[in-house]
C-alpha cells in the first residue's frame, strides 16, 4: 500500500466523508466493529466497509485485525487525533447552526450520573426541565463515576454529572454543584438536632457507604483534618449505595452520613433527624463532564443554563 506523507493526508481529510471517519473513531474507541455498529446504530457490514472504503482511499491500513480485538496500527494512531479534531470542528459548526434555529426545543438528551447526584438532585431538575420542554426526550443512566466518565470520553453520554475527577484525556470537567454531607440519625435518637463530639459519635454504631465512594472520602478527609480515622469509631455496616445507607438509618441499624438532598423527605416525614459534630462542615464539589472538543446541542445547553440557574436558588 502507498503511505501518504502527512501533508497529503491533511489534504485528503478535508474532502473525507465525515461518515467514514466517524466510524472508524468508533471502532478505535470501542475496539470492535460490532460494539462501534451498536453505537452508532448501524449494522457491522456497514461499519467495515466504511473503513474499507477509508483505508482504499488513504492507501494505508489503519487497524490491526489480527488479535482478538481491533487495534489502531501507527498510522490509524495518527488519523485517530486529526479525525477526532475534524468531527469536533463539524459538531461545533453543527450546533452553531442550530443555535440559530426558531421554534421549541426538540431533541433528545443522554446524561449520565453517579449514584449520588443521579439518584438525588438530578431527577428532580430534569423532571422540571423536561415539564418545561416537552419535546425534548431525555435518558438518564445512572452508575459508577470512573463508568460515566468513560461513557462520556466515547460520546455514549453527552453529558455527566459526578462526585468526583479521575483522571482521563477524553474529558473535561468543571464545578457543578456543591452537595452538602450531613450526620442522619433514626427518629427520636438522642443526637437528633444537637451538635455533639467526636468522642459521642465514637459511643454510637455507624453504617458507611463503600471505599472509593464519594461522601464516604468527605469523611474520611474531614475526620484525617481533626487526627481521627475511621476505624477509631464502631463501624458496623459498609454499603454499596447512598440509597442502601439511607434504608439501614431508617431501619435503626445506625448513624450514617449522607447528603443532605438523599433524605430531606424523610427529614420533613420525622423519619430521620440531622445531627452536626463539632468539627466536621462536610461538604463536596458535583462535577459536570464534558467530551474533550465536542459541542453541546441546544437541549445540552439549555437544560445546562436550566440546571445552573435551579441549583443556584
Amino acid at each position: 500500500m502507498l503511505v501518504l506523507s502527512p501533508e497529503k493526508a491533511k489534504i485528503s481529510l478535508a474532502y473525507m466523508d465525515t461518515r467514514q471517519l466517524a466510524a472508524f473513531c468508533a471502532v478505535v474507541e470501542r475496539r470492535s466493529f460490532s460494539q462501534a455498529a451498536e453505537q452508532l446504530g448501524v449494522t457491522q457490514p456497514a461499519v467495515s466497509l466504511q473503513i474499507r472504503s477509508l483505508e482504499k482511499r488513504l492507501g494505508v491500513q489503519l487497524l490491526d485485525r489480527s488479535g482478538r480485538r481491533v487495534e489502531p496500527t501507527e498510522a490509524g494512531q495518527r488519523l485517530y487525533r486529526s479525525a477526532q479534531r475534524l468531527l469536533a470542528q463539524e459538531e461545533a459548526l453543527l450546533a452553531e447552526l442550530g443555535g440559530e434555529a426558531e421554534g421549541d426545543l426538540t431533541g433528545r438528551l443522554e446524561i449520565g450520573a453517579s449514584t449520588g447526584p443521579g439518584g438525588t438532585v438530578l431527577p428532580v431538575v430534569l423532571g422540571e426541565f423536561q415539564r418545561r420542554h416537552p419535546q425534548v426526550r431525555i435518558a438518564l443512566t445512572v452508575s459508577d463515576t470512573q463508568h460515566v466518565i468513560e461513557q462520556v470520553a466515547r460520546r455514549e453520554l453527552e453529558l455527566g454529572v459526578v462526585g468526583a475527577q479521575r483522571r482521563h484525556r477524553g474529558v473535561a470537567f468543571e464545578p457543578f454543584f456543591r452537595d452538602e454531607v450531613v450526620l442522619v440519625v433514626p427518629a427520636g435518637h438522642r443526637f437528633a438536632g444537637r451538635k455533639v463530639t467526636i468522642d459521642q459519635l465514637r459511643e454510637e454504631p455507624l453504617v458507611l457507604m463503600q471505599e472509593g465512594a464519594g461522601v464516604r472520602q468527605v469523611i474520611e478527609e474531614e475526620l484525617r483534618a481533626q487526627g481521627v480515622r475511621l476505624r477509631d469509631f464502631d463501624v458496623r455496616l459498609e454499603l454499596g449505595l447512598q440509597e442502601s445507607a439511607r434504608s439501614a438509618a431508617l431501619a435503626g441499624y445506625g448513624l450514617t452520613f449522607i447528603s443532605k438532598a438523599a433524605v430531606e423527605a424523610d427529614v420533613e416525614a420525622g423519619a430521620l433527624a440531622i445531627a452536626r459534630v463539632d468539627g466536621l462542615d462536610p461538604s463536596r464539589e458535583i462535577f459536570l463532564v464534558r467530551s474533550t472538543g465536542r459541542a453541546e446541542t441546544r437541549a445540552a445547553q439549555a437544560f445546562l443554563d436550566f440546571a445552573r440557574a435551579r441549583l443556584r436558588t
